[in-house]
């Protein structure tokens, strides 16, 4: 196994932290000796806080930690590659990634919440809020509605409508979520469960 060169960056490495199944760069930091070796047995992604000048778990207010999957050290020995499995956003501004949300997934985590604004303040004026008004049985049919339509677009080459009644579905579907008490990530939990 390669050895970190902890001495060629005056005790810090860089650390690039990355999604270990979607392969996207979620944020980069700086460990010591110290925070690699934490890492290492806690299998939760440990830092050294420049600013604090200490060591600082991802996660330990928040909650949303990284989890440790795999490492690669580069050929210099002084820059290391986290795959990590994330729990929540990465960045502290809310954003799944420290450089900002360019994934589709970040625009759907962005739906997901401009659904659960119009209905919370009850916005009589949007669709989504009517649609939600009319209760679960309502809702759970348009859901139902929607995936027949894309069933029946998919025996089609017609790629725009496709994807037209792809959306549909997942923007009735994230609807349907909300009115079960649930979110995207509640699913998402499911999903990861099985691949364990």
């Amino acid at each position: 196994m390669k050895e970190i060169d902890f001495k060629k960056g005056g005790g810090l490495v860089p650390v690039i932290i990355q999604e270990y199944t979607k392969q996207t760069v979620l944020m980069l930091g700086f460990m010591n000796e110290e925070a690699w070796e934490k890492t290492l047995e806690e299998k939760k992604v440990t830092f050294f806080s420049r600013s604090k000048q200490r060591l600082w778990t991802k996660g330990e207010t928040s909650g949303n930690f990284l989890h440790l999957k795999s490492y690669t050290i580069d050929c210099d020995n002084d820059t290391i590659l986290l795959k990590v499995d994330p729990i929540g956003p990465v960045c502290h501004t809310g954003l799944d990634t420290c450089f900002g949300n360019s994934s589709a997934k970040g625009f759907i985590n962005t739906l997901e919440a401009i659904i659960a604004d119009r209905i919370d303040n009850q916005k009589s004026d949007s669709y989504t809020y009517s649609l939600f008004s009319k209760g679960i049985n309502k809702v759970a049919q348009k859901v139902g509605e929607e995936a027949v339509e894309l069933v029946i677009e998919s025996k089609d080459n017609n790629y725009e409508l496709f994807k037209n009644e792809a959306a549909d579905l997942l923007y009735h579907y994230l609807i349907l979520l909300k009115a079960k008490g649930m979110k995207l990530e509640d699913i998402e939990e499911v999903l990861k469960s099985r691949n364990s």
